[in-house]
């Protein structure tokens, strides 16, 4: 999950903040270890599959694996931030007189749908059954959680640690997750939903969470 800028590094942010070529280069691995390792949880099953599995089916050591990943669930990782990210990235662009919803509504049609591909999907099933990828689901939300902070301490001048900026930002972060698993869900009964259910099942989650406690 990438760190939101700071209002001291917002006016170098631009060649500086551009990965290095070994960054990039670990970053295209990592995402090469997940689709493989989400390859083979699918066809095999995630008990059946081990490290030196998923390794071997990348052209890599063990060894090489467990240097980037603690576990095989943890493999996983990157594919799920990877929808958390694109949204980040649409937060940062998030002009101050539009509102949150509307900015989505207008950010989701607008986006590249392609966050949420059939892999990912399968994933994000996959992590409702099982107990160790359902934690690797929500260390990715986890990880979010202080990105989506800071970006809302910006907007209203606020700070990132104050109670009322993390109950709001966990909310908003609750709602993109909640609003992922029902896609999934939704594409599970029917192969064929559209990209723009995505959209659909996104905006009814910020919707809600926009609505406040009504109990």
């Amino acid at each position: 999950m990438r760190e939101a800028p700071s209002a001291e590094q917002g006016q170098t942010a631009g060649a500086d903040a551009r990965p290095s070529l070994v960054q990039r280069r670990k970053a295209a691995l990592r995402l090469e270890i997940s689709r493989e390792a989400v390859r083979l949880f699918t066809s095999q099953g995630v008990t059946a599959t081990t490290g030196e599995q998923i390794a071997q089916a990348v052209g890599i050591s063990a060894r090489t694996l467990w240097r980037h990943f603690p576990t095989k669930e943890s493999c996983v990782l990157p594919l799920l931030a990877a929808g958390l990210d694109f949204a980040m990235d649409r937060l940062r662009d998030w002009p101050p007189e539009t509102s949150l919803l509307d900015f989505f509504t207008e950010s989701c049609r607008n986006g590249e749908p392609s966050s949420f591909t059939p892999a990912i999907l399968d994933l994000i099933r996959m992590t409702s059954t099982d107990p160790a990828l359902r934690a690797v689901w929500l260390q990715a939300h986890d990880d979010a959680l202080p990105v989506i902070a800071r970006l809302l301490a910006q907007r209203s001048g606020g700070n990132a640690d104050d109670l009322r900026v993390r109950v709001h930002a966990a909310t908003v972060n609750g709602a993109l997750r909640a609003g992922a698993e029902d896609f999934a869900r939704r594409c599970a009964d029917d192969p064929e939903a559209s990209d723009g259910e995505i959209v659909t099942c996104l905006l009814a989650a910020l919707r809600a969470a926009s609505e406040g406690l009504p109990y």
